[in-house]
């Protein structure tokens, strides 16, 4: 039977429990152990698939189509285990369900309510799909106190009953805040926050606490003997020069033997943390850098581009150079606030995101032409896939009112939305007037690649199967006028209908792709797409 740690924050968010989460999950891998990390949700959408990047950050896909919290993204990079459907449930799911079921008359006449019938979902959920696993991560979003929270808190007391004593341990992640003016680490917060904790009925084994500053042995005691808990379970989390640094910074305050013993194993050895060594190694002492100038839409949080952010610091970590990241608002070349040629110049590679709307698509549409004309490297992913295609059929293939029926009616619908597709589960259809949560193309669909092209010969195969997000698709009507304009479609859906992926042979590196592969990029595997970019963007930088 798989054992449960189930991970909870208090005082403040964006502790990274997420971070440590998949950090503790790398470590237990790194020992041997199966693992997978699971992420409750508390806030009321089914899934944060039409938040705005600005509340949420990014949505994180899996390869079964589900739309995630992006700290999925996290636990995927760390472990290497694909993420699914069931591993991340929100409050608006459960209480989805749960209505459903209810109108059905599943309930059987009873009266619904939080306890046992949202409790009971929550627990159900947590223990699908764990036969073959040795450990499973549960985080908590939010913090412990807030309202929408005590249902899973609640949930997390009851199944620590059920599994049994040995076989779930609790961690808290808290805030240990530094004031300056006192000189000093207080930890009267998290005496608070555990208390809260443990009124809920959930007691932490162990105590993750961020601080600024080291946290002395004194202090290690004092927490430890006001939260019950062994001082060796309370473990500092300073800041890291990188999340990649992280598992090997657990490890050394001891997090990883925290966690066995308060499951009363004892720790066979050390892990084996070659691979997060050598990554580390490879980020503090880099052969050289590049700059990639990154032309968005939603550049004010970098969080809404986490997966690509990462993708890229791995295309570094194979190439040996640090990746300088350049974030650029494509609004700014649509208003004459600043000049393309003087932002993009200094970036060796240029690479255009996905998005939604008309919003900044002309600025987007000139970082492409600006690329293609330039001769520097450009790397188009989803959207800028589509406006690579638009740039291409304005200004080479003469078709000057190219456009996207997701801007508005247009005579040359250059992309358009898709009505149907195919899918493992069959024909799938769509209305443009239809829901926009969970209607897109979402998820793993497979391509067929032209043996002649640069991808194929990038990928090292004529198969390969990427994850997608997206409702328009580049027009196939159009494609003999795109590749006369020098744009082959080097990538197609098996059955041919939809365009996967775009490139230009006769330029150092043009590659457009409809899906995203940011998604399936992790720092000891870089995608070789992203691994091929920034090889492209290092031979850039050796011209200028």
């Amino acid at each position: 039977m798989a054992r449960f740690i189930f991970i909870t924050g208090g005082v403040v968010s964006s502790l990274g429990k997420g971070l440590m989460a998949a950090s503790l999950a790398a470590l237990l891998q790194a020992r041997g152990y199966r693992v997978r990390i699971r992420k409750f949700d508390p806030y009321l959408n089914v899934d944060p698939g039409t938040m705005s990047p600005y509340q949420h950050g990014e949505v994180y896909v899996t390869d079964d189509g589900a739309e995630t919290d992006l700290d999925l993204g996290h636990y995927e990079r760390f472990t290497g285990v694909a993420a699914r459907q069931s591993d991340n449930v929100t409050s608006g799911r459960i209480y989805q369900q749960i209505i459903q079921r209810e109108r059905r008359g599943d309930y059987l006449g009873a009266t619904v309510q939080v306890i046992p019938h949202v409790t009971d979902a929550i627990k159900a959920f947590a223990l699908a799909e764990t036969d073959d696993l040795d450990f499973v991560l549960c985080e908590i979003g939010g913090t412990v106190g807030d309202i929408e929270s005590l249902p899973f808190i609640e949930a997390i007391r009851q199944l620590r009953n059920d599994l049994g004593r040995g076989n779930s341990v609790s961690i808290h992640v808290t805030l240990v805040p530094y004031i300056a003016a006192a000189g000093e680490l207080k930890t009267k917060p998290t005496q608070h926050s555990v208390r809260e904790l443990a009124a809920l009925g959930v007691q932490p084994d162990v105590l993750v606490c961020r601080c600024e500053q080291p946290l002395p042995a004194s202090e290690r005691a004092k927490i430890a003997l006001f939260c019950n808990v062994p001082k060796e379970a309370v473990i500092p989390a300073l800041d890291a020069k990188s999340i990649y640094a992280v598992p090997v910074q657990y490890h050394e305050e001891g997090l990883d033997e925290a966690v066995l013993n308060a499951f009363g194993i004892e720790p066979a050895g050390e892990p084996n943390l070659a691979r997060w060594t050598d990554i580390m190694d490879r980020l503090t002492n880099p052969e050289g850098e590049v700059t990639v100038g990154v032309v968005g839409k939603y550049v004010g949080l970098q969080d809404a581009y986490k997966s690509l952010n990462e993708a890229l610091v791995h295309g570094g970590i194979a190439n040996k150079v640090k990746v300088n990241i350049r974030w650029i608002d494509a609004e700014v070349f649509e208003h004459g606030d600043s000049d393309i040629a003087a932002s993009l110049e200094p970036c060796h590679a240029i690479l255009v995101p996905g998005a939604f709307g008309e919003r900044g698509a002309e600025g987007k549409i000139a970082s492409v032409k600006f690329a293609r004309e330039r001769n520097v490297p450009y790397f188009g992913i989803c959207f800028g896939m589509q406006m690579a295609c638009v740039e291409g059929a304005r200004n080479l293939a003469g078709i000057e009112k190219a456009s996207s029926t997701e801007f508005g009616p247009t005579d040359e619908p250059i992309v358009g939305i898709i009505t149907e597709w195919m899918s493992a589960e069959g024909v799938q259809k769509r209305e443009a007037g239809g829901d926009l949560g969970g209607t897109m193309r979402l998820g793993a669909y497979p391509a067929k690649l032209d043996g002649n092209s640069v991808v194929s010969s990038i990928y090292g195969a004529t198969e390969i199967s990427e994850r997608h997000r997206h409702r328009y698709e580049v027009n196939t009507g159009y494609r003999e006028s795109l590749e006369k304009g020098g744009l082959v479609f080097s990538g197609m859906s098996p059955d041919g209908m939809l365009p996967e992926i775009v490139e230009r042979p006769d330029h150092p590196w043009f590659v457009g792709v409809q899906f995203h592969p940011e998604l399936k990029s992790k720092p000891f595997d870089p995608h070789p797409l992203f691994a091929s970019f920034i090889a492209a963007a290092v031979r850039q930088s050796r011209l200028v």
